[in-house]
């Protein structure tokens, strides 16, 4: 999230980051900012307290430190938010910033777009207008209010726009593309001079890397047999590297499986990665397999084949056009998609328009002509 106020000459803008992909969307701010004399920005982050392994991680690879830490703590979603909107509400009170900006569709996007309506600032959203139509999901409400308090809708795809204009909206919408594939663009070296292939002796092109963590896939025995049956038949031709979310591993043990899974043929069960070590892997593997959101976008540009097991998706554009399927979690129609890209015949996708590195760029030129012109 971010806040935009009149400092004397300047605009401040106080970029507040929730959530590790948030952070991912806006490594370019400071950088494109800087450009600007007449913008200031500072960066807040919300989340977890502040360790070393995050900074390490994160902060410091992306050589964007935070200058500020709201310091939430772990808690329910609605403990989560309560806070950040109250220590949000401390800090920006008496600044009366002339615009909030909030990013993607996490809890903390939610909690930051209440906070700026109750007090009366305008909001920004940035990767506006995505829908998955699927209201089992906790984000397509926080998608859909965040758009409902916005007056500035910033979108990624087409299909962003095309859902605002349909709810009323066509007038606030700002296309600029999609502020993840900056950072891939803007890290394209350090990406590839990671040693993550070496390190776990996989051979590029050879390898299946696997992220699965959503509740109707792993929360169920059902759901982690079938995912050991995949992995099983599919170490029989591919290497498999799984950075392991810890609700996946969790359920694992829960339902005493864990040690199956360790024994799957070709199969490594890792940590998770930093976000360069975990690039490469996505850029040299056969093909990615999950049932996340950011993974989608980045394998479209990278055009790298990626099978996602899920029902729906807000990111239309990466099936349309992109490298993408949706797929059910079902086995044969998985391995049908599989046989597809392992003789050559699947989709080669294309990379969206305006998935050029420069969306942070257009963003910057928008509030730069909004505020000071």
């Amino acid at each position: 999230m971010f806040l935009i106020r009149h400092y004397m000459s300047k605009t401040h803008i106080l970029l507040v980051i929730g959530t590790r992909p948030n952070f991912i969307k806006v490594t370019q701010f400071r950088r494109v900012a800087a450009r600007y004399p007449n913008l200031e920005l500072s960066i807040v982050h919300t989340g977890q307290h502040y360790d070393s392994k995050m900074a390490d991680v994160f902060f410091e690879q992306f050589g964007l430190v935070p200058d500020h830490f709201l310091n939430v703590p772990a808690g329910s979603p609605n403990t989560q938010m309560a806070e950040i909107m109250l220590r949000l509400e401390q800090l920006i009170t008496g600044k009366r910033p002339d615009l909030i900006l909030v990013v993607g569709d996490v809890n903390s996007t939610l909690a930051a777009a209440i906070t700026a309506n109750k007090m009366e600032i305008p909001i920004g959203h940035i990767e506006s207008g995505l829908r998955s139509f699927d209201r089992t999901m906790p984000e397509e409400f926080n998608r859909i209010l965040t758009d409902e308090l916005a007056e500035i809708h910033f979108v990624t795809e087409p299909s962003g726009k095309k859902h605002l204009i349909e709810e009323g909206r066509g007038d606030s919408v700002v296309e600029v593309g999609n502020t993840m594939i900056d950072t891939l663009v803007a890290f394209k070296d350090e990406i590839q001079k990671s040693r993550v292939l070496d390190d776990l002796k996989l051979t590029a092109g050879k390898y299946v890397l696997i992220t699965m963590h959503r509740p109707s896939n792993v929360d169920s025995k059902d759901g982690q047999l079938l995912l050991l049956q995949l992995m099983t038949t599919l170490g029989n031709d591919y290497q498999l590297v799984f950075p392991a979310h810890p609700r996946t591993v969790r359920f694992m043990e829960t339902f005493g499986l864990k040690s199956q899974f360790e024994q799957v043929k070709g199969l490594q069960i890792i940590e998770p990665l930093d976000y360069f070590a975990f690039q490469k892997l996505v850029s040299a593997s056969a093909f990615v397999l999950t049932d996340s959101g950011g993974i989608q976008e980045e394998t479209t540009f990278l055009q790298i084949p990626c099978l996602t097991l899920r029902p729906n998706t807000e990111r239309p554009v990466t099936v349309d056009l992109g490298s993408n399927t949706l797929l059910p979690f079902e086995i044969s129609g998985i391995l049908q998609q599989v046989e597809l890209i392992r003789s050559g015949n699947y989709k080669k996708g294309l990379i969206p328009q305006q998935w050029d590195g420069k969306a942070t760029d257009r963003i910057f030129e928008f509030l730069n002509k909004r505020f000071t012109a």
